[in-house]
């Protein structure tokens, strides 16, 4: 596969500025792989999908407020220093990017506030830096306060009050993400609760999303293109119960692509899940068979991106392609705020 096989033309208008309200009213375009059929519901008829005995997996991430600014000492120029992830929790080392960069070197301290600074410790790229928080415990509790939400680059608005909940998911826990896992977006509590009600166990596994999300792939080749590694974790109990459904041929509904690359970075060679946490680069794209996922819960994604190549991977490329077709056509929103899919 190329590069160029995931390409379409997404207008500036299908790209969703905000979110439906509520989260479960979205649009869900249905995909099944065996009649190649393409239907259209809204996202809380999901539940009609899973059967008693099906797991349900999804990512706990939660995106903090990563967007600071703050004024250099000495000089008061404004920066806006963006968290990336935390490198050392206890001597409070994180890896940022910084903005104007050539005003920012090692041994400026940034202030925010008359509580919170950070000094440049290293240079890491032309923007990035590694920095050392004054405050010691927890740097994601500090920043709640004052940070903004990291909106994606291709919503072209600052952020807002109301972005601090919408651009979150209801079941989020850990905090990590500079990124939505944006298939989640569209679950309320009340959908859980009817979701578990009817037999579905729900999974909870982490995958903290990181700005390579946003990287655009620059090969032609794909074999050529690095991810960017992002933490993941899968507990023993989030394993045992995938796998019992795995061993009983019940269905394994995966909630995004986030999702989807920690489970298949953990696979044995059976076939089944290992509990395990540590650090993933996992690349998928066509042709590709998926060892957990047997449908997947998605959002429409920006042309050739790896969140892309994952769901051409997962529905065939031609399918899928296709389905975006209509989907542009039926005037479905697109991207992070936008509408979902299933996969089945």
């Amino acid at each position: 596969m190329k590069l160029s096989d995931f390409k379409y033309n997404l207008p500036k208008t299908s790209i969703a500025k905000y979110p439906v309200s509520p989260r479960d009213k979205s649009k869900l375009m249905v995909l099944n792989r065996e009649t190649q059929e393409i239907g259209n519901k809204v996202f809380t008829d999901i539940v009609d999908y899973m059967k008693k005995g099906d797991v349900l997996v999804l990512n706990e991430t939660r995106v903090f407020q990563a967007r600071l600014y703050g004024k250099k000492e000495k000089t008061n120029a404004k920066i806006e220093v963006f968290l990336l992830r935390e490198l050392n929790a206890e001597e409070c080392i994180w890896d940022v990017i910084v903005d104007p960069a050539r005003k920012v070197r090692i041994g400026n301290k940034i202030y925010f506030n008359d509580k919170l600074w950070c000094e440049v410790i290293d240079n890491t790229t032309s923007r990035g830096r590694t920095v050392r928080f004054n405050q010691p415990g927890n740097v994601y509790k500090s920043v709640e306060k004052i940070g903004l939400t990291p909106l994606p680059p291709y919503i072209k608005r600052e952020p807002e009050l109301s972005d601090k909940e919408n651009y979150q998911t209801v079941y989020a826990k850990i905090d990590g993400a500079v990124a939505a896992p944006t298939a989640g977006l569209h679950f309320t509590l009340k959908l859980l609760q009817k979701i578990e009600k009817k037999g579905i166990e729900i999974v909870p596994v982490v995958l903290h999303i990181g700005l390579g999300t946003f990287r655009p792939v620059e090969v032609e080749d794909l074999t050529k293109h690095k991810m960017d590694s992002e933490f993941y974790e899968i507990t023993p109990d989030s394993a045992e119960k995938i796998n019992k459904a795995i061993l009983s041929k019940h269905n394994v509904f995966v909630v995004g692509t986030s999702t989807c690359r920690a489970l298949e970075t953990s696979v044995t060679a059976e076939g089944f899940i290992k509990a395990s946490r540590g650090w993933t680069d996992k690349f998928i794209y066509p042709p590709y068979e998926f060892k957990i996922a047997s449908k997947l819960i998605t959002n429409f994604h920006t042309a050739e991106s790896t969140l892309l190549m994952l769901i051409c991977a997962f529905a065939g490329t031609e399918f899928a392609m296709k389905a975006y077709k209509k989907a542009l056509k039926e005037n479905f929103r697109f991207l992070s705020y936008g509408d979902a899919m299933l996969i089945l």
